[in-house]
């Protein structure tokens, strides 16, 4: 059997498509792996990851020779055929040794005193400590100090294999290169003391460090600032006694070093007024300088890690910062909601409140559809309902599936169709207020049902001639499941409280399309519905406000929609919404600079939108991400309950939505789960329709797949459309 070529060329770019990752997912997916990469060498830095604290208690030296024990603070155990030997400091000779930095407070203090006494010294630093300053590292080595290794994340060798203890040294030597392009041939173990401190565990280390090329320095004179005894007590224990050379250990960082500081201010002119001179270790020694210099590829992959490095730690930075932003945006817009919102419902439910004399005049309701079989009749039927006089249009945009027809064979009063070709949901409703006989248009999604008090209730704040339109409050009706309980929530707390909020402000962004209400003169005033975007409701309803009109919403008019049921569909919608409403910003964005009703939209409306829709909830997931940073490197406490605290803060404000709404709250449960899960999904929504937006992308119209199983309560509809598996929310 031979196959067509053009169905195997065909089968061939299926293939290609599946195995191509879509850039909607790439993009996101790559700017999420370089942050979390960040974050882990961050973490890496900060001794947060493979850090080992442990400390070996002492232990028996019968196995450390007694030319060890009893010798000087410098052993050398490099060479194979001789045994390890030790070296002392001449007489009058100090080398004035700093551990653990270096430290961006107090290094600079004590490099400062060193230059002012023109003393010389060793700085044993830390790769993680290094690696995050490395100006100092440079600082060090420009003016005249030698630099050591201290291991990178100061561990206790003893507890080591020795692999880890040669990527140890390999990592702080690859700090030198990068900082100073040095390596150093010197090397103090963490946790050391003097030599006759060596023991049964330390020693095998010391033995090894040494078949690697190190001399092992450790102090024969300890100042004990660590434990900060104040400054005369540093200085008399680190004076050496009878004229005898030292190696003298102290502290550049590690905590507040403050009387190390002040006691190399008395320390270092006593002891020179007494004849010792400070010097580094190998000039003591004469022996040649521990440092040489690193070029070529170690040098450049040196350069690159610190450069990394320097990078995380201004990218948590502004993580960090971004965190702090978001979490007053959070407190601040959620305080906001809570308090607009009452004044809200206080308002339009006091008993006296009236928009002015009850509005009855018949309206207009429009119904652009497109292969809308599943749901049509349940639309139409529950219009029919209506206890508001109304007529309805159904403009059928070209649709495949015989959608206009199943709408003429209902033979329904006042219902009329208008077939056009394709032409999208902006044409549909210009067509369908063309052919309008009303001066109020209703306009409503195909997959949409309302309740029979839901155009009266859309209709009555028309009764002020200064409302130029109105928002329903649309709930989601297949509710049953999980993404469909996640995105009641949404309607119910981010919308619907949200337009509660914008209508005190008097800056709604947004005329939902599955139930708004327009007044026709308006939108003749405003050129009817754009095309110019993939938001036609926020683009309209911000060029009303810019025009002077006012925009309210209507609680008690609901309707019930049928929201996406699977991710790929929710994907696929607010993908459209976010760049659609990036869109309608940049469009209207010159009503910032405007007088009248169109600058006080641009100046207070716009801000609101751009801040809470756009820029927030894309610094959102970064609660998340810090919560999952702090579980697994702590302090586990303390972010476990500051992302409760934020939870808590969520759910009052949904539980009070809830309340507003006469809501039940047993769908409030899955909460904590759509704040983990269903939040990462509309942040990589929104940062891929930001990734669309910077880069000069389009996107076109898509279609959802409806199963119309969405009933309004109290409405009658067709068992048409009705899958066996699926319970209707009634």
């Amino acid at each position: 059997m031979t196959i067509p070529a053009s169905r195997g060329r065909h089968n061939r770019q299926k293939r290609n498509q599946r195995r191509r990752l879509p850039m909607r997912y790439l993009l996101p997916s790559v700017f999420l792996v370089a942050l979390l990469a960040m974050l882990m060498l961050r973490g890496y830095v900060h001794s947060e990851i493979l850090a080992d604290h442990r400390v070996q208690a002492p232990a028996p030296t019968d196995q450390v020779p007694d030319a060890i024990l009893d010798g000087g603070p410098v052993i050398d155990a490099r060479s194979a055929t001789a045994p390890a030997k030790t070296l002392r400091i001449p007489d009058h000779r100090i080398v004035l040794t700093f551990d653990d930095g270096p430290d961006p407070v107090w290094t600079p203090q004590v490099l400062d005193a060193l230059k002012k006494y023109d003393a010389h010294g060793v700085f044993f630093v830390t790769g993680t400590m290094a690696s995050r300053y490395p100006d100092l590292v440079q600082r060090m080595v420009d003016e005249g100090h030698e630099v050591g290794l201290h291991t990178f994340n100061h561990p206790d060798l003893s507890y080591q294999s020795h692999s880890r203890i040669d990527w140890e040294l390999s990592q702080n030597q690859l700090v030198l290169a990068g900082a100073a392009g040095i390596r150093t041939s010197l090397f103090r173990p963490p946790y050391s003391s003097f030599a006759d401190a060596m023991d049964n565990r330390s020693w095998p280390v010391t033995q090894y460090i040494g078949t690697r090329g190190y001399l092992t320095v450790v102090n024969n004179t300890d100042s004990e600032d660590w434990k900060r005894p104040g400054v005369p007590a540093i200085i008399e224990q680190a004076t050496p006694k009878g004229g005898k050379g030292a190696v003298i250990l102290m502290h550049d960082s590690g905590g507040d070093r403050s009387q190390t500081v002040a006691a190399l201010g008395e320390f270092l002119p006593q002891m020179q007024q007494r004849g010792y001179t400070f010097t580094n270790l190998t000039t003591a020694l004469g022996a040649p300088s521990a440092h040489t210099p690193v070029t070529g590829f170690a040098l450049w992959k040196g350069k690159a890690f610190v450069f990394t490095v320097d990078l995380s730690e201004k990218l948590t930075d502004v993580l960090v910062a971004g965190l702090a932003v978001i979490g007053v945006l959070v407190l601040v817009r959620f305080g906001l909601m809570l308090l607009l919102s009452f004044l809200h419902s206080r308002k339009v439910r006091r008993r006296d409140f009236s928009w002015g004399p009850a509005f009855r005049d018949p309206v207009s309701v429009l119904v652009p559809a497109y292969n809308e079989r599943e749901c049509i009749a349940n639309t139409v039927r529950s219009l029919v309902a209506s206890e508001h006089p109304i007529e309805i249009i159904v403009i059928d945009d070209g649709s495949t599936d015989g959608t206009a027809d199943i709408v003429e064979a209902l033979r329904l009063p006042n219902v009329r169709v208008i077939r056009q070709r394709n032409a999208g949901k902006p044409a549909a409703l210009n067509n369908g207020i063309a052919h309008a006989r009303h001066d109020i248009v209703v306009m409503m999604d195909g997959d949409t049902v309302f309740e029979p008090a839901t155009v009266r209730e859309l209709v009555q704040p028309f009764a002020d001639p200064k409302v130029g339109a109105v928002a329903g409050n649309a709930k989601v009706g297949n509710r049953d499941s999980l993404i469909g309980a996640w995105q009641h929530i949404e309607y119910v707390m981010g919308f619907n409280l949200d337009r509660r909020m914008y209508d005190m402000l008097r800056c709604m962004p947004t005329i939902p399309g599955a139930v708004g209400a327009f007044r026709r003169d308006a939108l003749d005033r405003i050129g009817g519905m754009s095309e110019d975007t993939l938001a036609e409701d926020t683009d309209v309803t911000m060029a009303l406000h810019r025009d002077g009109w006012q925009v309210v919403y209507a609680e008690n008019a609901r309707a019930w929609t049928e929201a996406p049921e699977t991710v790929q569909q929710l994907w696929s919608q607010r993908y459209r919404w976010s760049y659609g409403t990036m869109q309608a910003i940049w469009k209207h964005r010159r009503a910032v600079v405007e007088r009248g009703p169109s600058g006080r939209f641009g100046r207070v409306g716009l801000p609101f939108v751009a801040l809470f829709m756009v820029v927030a909830p894309l610094l959102a997931p970064l609660i998340d991400v810090f919560l999952l940073y702090g579980l697994v490197f702590g302090p586990t406490e303390k972010t476990v309950g500051a992302w409760l605290g934020v939870l808590a803060v969520q759910a009052v404000c949904a539980a009070y939505a809830f309340r507003l709404d006469r809501e039940r709250m047993t769908h409030l449960i899955s909460l904590p789960l759509q704040q983990i899960l269903y939040r990462q999904l509309m942040y990589v929504v929104l940062l891929q329709s930001w990734i669309t937006a910077l880069t000069g992308g389009r996107l076109r119209w898509q279609k959802l797949r409806r199963t119309g199983v969405v009933e309004a309560p109290g409405v009658m509809v067709s068992q048409r459309g009705r899958s066996n598996d699926r319970r209707p929310v009634a």
